[in-house]
């Protein structure tokens, strides 16, 4: 097993300084954000022949933000190559990598890190991390986690006697897939410790392996957190977890309640993207606080403008201080972020925001009379993109056993894509229990993006 690249100095370094600013003034932290955006300016304008061009003649580093143009993810992946700041980085050998499954987490050129992400805006994305960007992660992820269980902390800090259960997608190169597994290689210990399961599965599968499991710890995205939440209301999912971590879509209040008082532990709520893993974590009031020393996001309008503080913009943009291998600056990212003013009555002076990102519906399919099988979204587009290799897309459930397939590719190449995807959806419904299920086809047809700015792609009609 290859172990992925890790610096220790790094590391170390950047815990260190991610610990000293978890308490540090709003003053302390403008400048920590201030220093390191002009390093990555900087950096960007030597390294990247796209930023070289575009900061020809400028000076990095009396430069504002709001004077360089806002980056699109098809834009940039166009561009990839020119992207980059190393020049051995060449997007089809990546593409070539990351559809090797059994390469997930290994380091690549025996120094990066690599994810893909979903296609949410309508275009994949390959992303490609450094030793630095890593610590940074690493860091952020374990001392700015909310401690649910304090004492269990203090009596076991390196968490050795906790089962943890990952629910969602394992076969893909996706950035919690590669986290967890690249985790796996750093400690060997933790192997036994860490279980992923596919909840590309049936439902009552999913409910097995936790059951034999029994884990102290559940992490998964919100749909899947109320799904197996309504298993054990219904008193078929007989785990017991003392702790529930999700992300990666909305959360709203009412389905933290629901979570919780089905299982009767706490939730932990993050908020990420595979452009930065790590971009916010709960405070013990349940306030999401930005990783501002080392992101910067601007809400800004539809035409690219500042908003208010307080107020959510059209979309956000992201610039990421961590990473300078592929320099993320002003990149839109889809999410709809308010970011308020004023400190949190934690006392942390890390800002607090408010996220619309991703939030589609679970499916309830069946024949009349049937039981009903529940299919999660995200379950349904991964299968979409992993083997029909279908991006641009939206799903209408618009009856118990009516689905509409559609997508905005055009003439032939639409048609053969949803002829592709009709029987990759189809078996994959089958495999689920959904039987007598019909899939219609659309092709041609805009899909509109949801108020987030991303596609809603998983879509329950209301009844007529």
């Amino acid at each position: 097993m290859t172990t992925p690249a890790l610096d220790y100095l790094i590391s170390g370094s950047v815990a260190l300084d991610v610990a000293l600013a978890s308490k540090a003034s709003r003053e302390a932290l403008d400048d920590r954000r201030a220093a390191r955006l002009g390093r990555l300016l900087g950096t960007a304008s030597q390294t990247s022949p796209l930023y070289r061009k575009l900061l020809h003649g400028r000076d990095t580093a009396s430069l504002s933000l709001g004077d360089l143009p806002i980056m699109h993810k098809a834009q940039l992946m166009h561009r990839f190559d020119d992207w980059v700041g190393d020049p051995k980085l060449k997007l089809d050998a990546l593409r070539y990598f990351v559809a090797d499954h059994s390469r997930r987490a290994q380091p690549y050129l025996e120094r990066y890190v690599v994810w893909e992400s979903s296609g949410s805006t309508g275009v994949p994305g390959i992303f490609v991390q450094d030793a630095h960007a890593m610590a940074v992660y690493d860091a952020l992820e374990a001392l700015r986690r909310p401690v649910l269980r304090p004492m269990q902390r203090l009596l076991d800090p390196l968490g050795l006697s906790e089962r943890i259960a990952f629910v969602g997608a394992l076969d893909g190169h996706f950035a919690s897939t590669v986290s967890i597994e690249r985790l796996r290689r750093l400690n060997p210990a933790m192997s036994s410790q860490i279980h992923c399961i596919s909840f590309l599965q049936p439902v009552d599968a999913i409910v097995r392996e936790l059951n034999a499991l029994a884990p102290t710890v559940i992490a998964t995205y919100p749909s899947a957190a109320v799904l197996l939440a309504e298993e054990r209301a219904a008193g078929r999912l007989a785990v017991a977890p003392q702790e529930v971590w999700t992300g990666g879509e909305d959360l709203s209040p009412a389905k933290r309640r629901f979570v919780q008082q089905a299982f009767g532990c706490l939730v932990a709520n993050s908020y990420g993207a595979s452009e930065f893993l790590a971009l916010a974590s709960e405070c013990a009031l349940g306030h999401l606080h930005l990783n501002s020393d080392w992101a910067i996001l601007e809400s800004v309008d539809s035409h690219g403008h500042a908003v208010p503080e307080g107020k959510a913009g059209a979309t956000t943009l992201l610039t990421n201080l961590a990473n300078l291998v592929q320099p993320l600056i002003r990149y839109d990212i889809g999410d709809r972020v308010t970011v308020h003013a004023g400190t949190c009555e934690c006392g942390s002076a890390l800002p607090v925001i408010e996220v619309q990102g991703r939030s589609e519906e679970t499916l309830h399919l069946g024949r009349e009379g049937a039981c009903s099988v529940s299919v999660l979204p995200l379950a349904l587009t991964t299968v979409l993109e992993e083997e029909a290799a279908l991006f641009d897309f939206q799903v209408v459930q618009r009856g118990a056993t009516d689905l509409l397939l559609r997508t905005g590719l055009h003439g032939a190449v639409g048609e053969l894509a949803l002829q592709r995807a009709r029987r990759v959806l189809g078996d994959f419904l089958q495999a689920q229990g959904a039987v007598g299920v019909r899939i219609h086809c659309l092709a041609g047809e805009a899909i509109h993006c949801s108020r987030s700015g991303k596609i809603k792609r998983v879509v329950v009609a209301p009844p007529h």
